[in-house]
């Protein structure tokens, strides 16, 4: 049995030769896999616990977003941070102190007697979230040295990754039917211990072994440029182009133009610029951007369909949603064994563009009865779309050096927060636009907002005139999401031709490249 080194190369040094894992590496990637899920479910785990949370903390409404946004906010907002730490103090003990954290704001969370503290655990869950996330692939990227090997294990993590955000709105709604709200927050116990007794265990430690100093300036500079922009984005698809949303994202574009500026310059930069002088990183970290913004920009659409077009009741849609993700668990194994038996990277990755687009083309011909149509389309969708995103890891991944792996994955990972948050505002109002101007001029104004608003207002009218407006509202909405899947299929159709066009000449460097690239880093 192989066990691959636990030891950074030296900067200007080859990573090695690429020693095949062994048990004891798959073994160790399944432990890693345990905060991945949890980190990803808690994205969508309190989907069904909000109800017995209002009823029981009475938070207003103000407060109530807050719960719901401030962990994917804080998330995003420290990934940078977290990564670049992970490659200077080891992304082992970065892994496990945000276990340790993940585990105790898992704990408040549950025993939360206040919206105050509930929002405070959420925002510390948040934090062990930004720790886990990049360790994990880092990691990964420490333990599979060899590309092939390398390869299925990020598309494990990937399928992992988009499986848990379906899986946590089903795991909330089982939990709460049977238990207290508290026990969405409790399940991520076991795996937290788990990990803390294990992770050493199976672990290897890496870090980069001259990292310089850690800039503290860029910790504040990252968070302005990230949360801001976050913020304004998630807000417009719901609240449309308002005033303050709109300077919001300004505001944030001016603290990333700071930010990069301040990259470009320090002695010793959080994200070091020349990660992009690694062939096929600046494509990977862009088309990776562009495939959360369509598997995002979707996932908007067809969960509204599932519960207020055809009615079904929340737990319900959120089963029905799972069905999608079976063919999430074979894309990303499937296009790792293409790039292997030599089918170019740019072909695969061009081909899971297209296969994504035709996602959208099916939803283009959703009517309001067209269940199976729609989570057909959902999942050659999600297929398509964990096809490149996979691919983009492990290109990323195999371009930097071990030492700046960390950096490199949380790069990656904020690009994605981006890239799912435009997805949802840009799709979101082309859906929205589209619904206002179907609605009937005449339907009372909470109607002509949003399709939830119409159906609470058709509940109050009396017989035809009700179902008449419920029947519009449907029938535009639809429209909408017909609109936006045109969008969306055209969007990604050209992300295809940019993927052949940046990838044609890329693969993955040999380990002389590789050590090139440590060099203009160190």
């Amino acid at each position: 049995m192989t066990h691959s080194t636990s030891t950074t190369p030296a900067p200007g040094t080859p990573d090695g030769p690429a020693a095949l894992a062994g048990r004891r590496e798959w073994t160790a990637l399944g432990v890693l896999m345990l905060p991945l899920l949890l980190v990803s479910m808690d994205v969508s785990v309190l989907y069904f616990a909000i109800p017995s949370i209002s009823a029981d903390l009475e938070p207003s409404g103000t407060q109530q977003l807050w719960i719901f946004d401030i962990y994917a906010f804080v998330l995003a907002g420290l990934l940078m941070t977290m990564g670049s730490l992970g490659d200077r103090i080891g992304r082992r003990r970065l892994l496990l102190f945000g276990a340790a954290a993940f585990g105790t704001a898992s704990v408040i969370a549950a025993y939360a007697n206040s919206p105050e503290t509930l929002i405070a655990a959420r925002a510390l869950l948040g934090i062990g979230g930004a720790t886990l996330m990049p360790s994990t692939m880092a990691i990964i990227r420490t333990m599979f040295t060899d590309s092939g090997q390398r390869a299925k294990a990020i598309g494990i993590w990937s399928g992992v990754m988009t499986g848990g955000v379906a899986l946590g709105s089903v795991m909330s709604g089982v939990l709460v039917e049977y238990f207290w709200w508290g026990s969405v927050f409790l399940v991520n116990l076991p795996a937290m211990v788990l990990l803390l007794v294990l992770g050493p265990i199976m672990l290897p430690e890496s870090k980069n072994p001259e990292p310089g100093r850690f800039d503290l300036l860029s910790v504040p500079l990252s968070m302005a440029a990230v949360l801001p922009v976050i913020y304004g984005i998630k807000e417009i698809p719901s609240e449309g182009w308002k005033f303050e949303y709109v300077v919001s994202v300004l505001v944030g574009l001016v603290f990333t133009a700071l930010f990069v500026h301040r990259q470009r310059t320090a002695k010793s930069p959080l994200i070091s610029p020349a990660l992009f002088r690694g062939r096929g990183f600046a494509p990977a970290v862009v088309l990776n951007l562009i495939s959360n913004f369509g598997m995002m920009g979707s996932a908007y659409f067809t969960t509204q369909y599932l519960q207020s077009v055809l009615g079904k009741s929340s737990m319900e849609a959120a089963l029905w949603a799972l069905l999608p993700t079976i063919l999430v668990g074979v894309a990303a194994p499937v296009a790792a064994q293409l790039v292997q038996k030599g089918v170019h990277r740019a072909h695969v990755v061009s081909g899971g563009f297209v296969t994504a687009a035709c996602g959208y083309g099916l939803l283009t011909l959703a009517g309001t009865d067209s269940m199976w149509l729609v989570l057909a389309g959902a999942g050659v969708l999600a297929a398509g779309i964990v096809t490149v995103m996979s691919q983009m890891m492990d290109l990323a991944l195999g371009t930097v050096p071990v030492g700046n792996a960390g950096a490199a994955s949380s790069l990656l990972e904020t690009g994605a927060e981006f890239g799912g948050a435009l997805g949802m505002a840009v799709l979101g109002s082309i859906g929205t636009a589209v619904y206002r101007h179907e609605i009937p001029a005449g339907a009372p104004a909470p109607a002509h907002e949003t399709l939830g608003g119409a159906l609470a207002v058709a509940r109050h009218l009396p017989g035809d005139a009700g179902q008449a407006l419920t029947t519009a509202a449907r029938e535009a909405f639809t429209s909408g999401m017909q609109a936006a899947a045109i969008a969306g299929a055209v969007l990604l159709l050209g992300a295809a031709a940019l993927a052949t066009a940046t990838l044609r000449k890329v693969q993955v460097p040999e380990a002389a490249e590789t050590a090139e690239t440590a060099e203009s880093l160190a």
